[in-house]
């Protein structure tokens, strides 16, 4: 096991496109190449490569503050090294690089599996929406006259629009990422490959009084049967910085011409768009999870984050991987700051790592843990008392796969 150098990059996309049976994409490849960071990577060799994870740098949105994340993706082991304990092994070094390295108080990613990563302290810490609807009886409400007007255009010649608008909203939602603009330049990438015969992705921009304040990422795909057009709009993201750009964008949308249905794969749990329409279960909405939040130096992350209410708890950590963050802690905090420090006054509550992780982007579900039996409550009182500074005003949300 080593990091990766540059020029390894097209065996380490060869493995990658075998293990999630996508095959080899150079197309895709060149897009994702500007944002590999090699020294961050870790390979595993055999004669040839067979097992990889990686983390890109990054900063990522917490209730009320922003923070450097560890970002992992790219992992994987060839299944002919199955079983013989590879992913731990890896998993197990990257945590402890990212600890010893002490600029990251936490990681995420996405899940392939859900039950792959728990056993490394990574919890659930933002759910996502599935929406799939036929659109031919959704209705919004109308306009109003300060509504402002859109504009269709190619989403990279709007990158710089894109980014303002991005980041005039990205505070204030959990689980965002900041965008670089190598990143920019990887989430705006359309190889056709990975179109699924659909056209090529487009923007509706909406501009109001003061220019461009919101914008939708979608493509459609025609389809027809034998009572006409059934044609389908695949949203990738909508981002609007005021309730009357997000109204005319999801107008346009949900009416596009010979389309009847509309995938949406990231909404928010709390996204808007379901106090909207006339009949929200007409959405198809469903529930999946998006998100996995790992702290790895548990002072540093709970303190960097802020709190909906005022609260004063000892925390009794467990956490076999990374050992510095096992034991009580103190967390004063309250909307203004925190701070977490260690302790030996009696505990209030009593939890694991993952637990921290599932709770940390504000989602709430602290009493929910305590009832599954994977919170323990020491002293009355304080489970309700934290449960309600520990939440946040705004769910959180997964705006993009990395």
């Amino acid at each position: 096991m080593r990091p990766a150098r540059p020029e390894e990059y097209d065996d380490l996309g060869r493995l990658l496109g075998d293990l999630f049976h996508g095959g080899f994409d150079a197309d895709l490849l060149e897009i994702e190449r500007e944002v590999f960071e090699p020294e961050r990577t870790l390979l595993v060799h055999d004669d040839e490569l067979v097992a990889s994870a990686t983390a890109f740098s990054r900063e990522l949105t917490v209730p009320g503050a922003t923070v450097p994340a560890a970002h992992v993706s790219l992992v994987g082991v060839a299944p002919t090294h199955r079983r013989r304990g590879l992913l731990t092994a890896l998993m197990r070094r990257q945590l402890r690089e990212i600890r010893d390295a002490g600029r990251e108080p936490v990681a995420l990613l996405w899940a392939s599996e859900g039950r792959i990563y728990p056993r490394f302290g990574y919890g659930m810490a933002a759910q996502r929406l599935l929406v799939e609807c036929d659109t031919t009886e959704l209705r919004l409400p109308s306009p109003t006259p300060a509504e402002g007007r859109l504009r269709l255009a190619d989403p990279p010649a709007r990158q710089a629009e894109l980014a303002r608008v991005y980041e005039r909203v990205r505070p204030d939602r959990p689980g965002w990422s900041t965008r670089s603009e190598s990143w920019w330049r990887y989430v705006l990438g359309d190889p056709a490959s990975q179109r699924g015969g659909a056209t090529e992705r487009r923007v509706v921009l909406h501009e109001g009084a003061d220019g461009v304040d919101g914008y939708g990422l979608f493509r459609t795909r025609s389809e027809w049967d034998r009572s006409g057009p059934r044609g389908v709009t695949n949203v990738d993201e909508v981002v609007a910085a005021t309730p009357q750009a997000y109204l005319a964008i999801w107008r346009m949308l949900l009416s596009i011409d010979l389309t009847r249905q509309l995938r949406w794969q990231r909404a928010a749990v709390d996204e808007p768009l379901l106090r909207m329409v006339n009949e929200p279960r007409a959405l198809g909405g469903h529930l999946a999870d998006a998100l996995w939040v790992r702290l790895v130096d548990v002072p540093a992350a709970l303190a960097a984050r802020r709190y909906a209410g005022q609260l004063d708890v000892v925390i009794e950590v467990t956490d076999d991987l990374l050992p510095e963050n096992t034991g009580r802690w103190r967390l004063r905090g309250g909307p203004d700051g925190a701070d977490c420090t260690p302790t030996d006054d009696p505990a209030d509550l009593a939890c694991d790592v993952r637990c921290l992780g599932e709770l940390y982007l504000g989602g709430g579900g602290l009493v929910a843990l305590a009832a599954a039996d994977r919170v323990r409550e020491l002293r009355a009182g304080a489970l309700t008392a934290t449960a309600a500074a520990i939440g946040w005003y705004r769910a959180p949300s997964a705006m993009e796969v990395f």
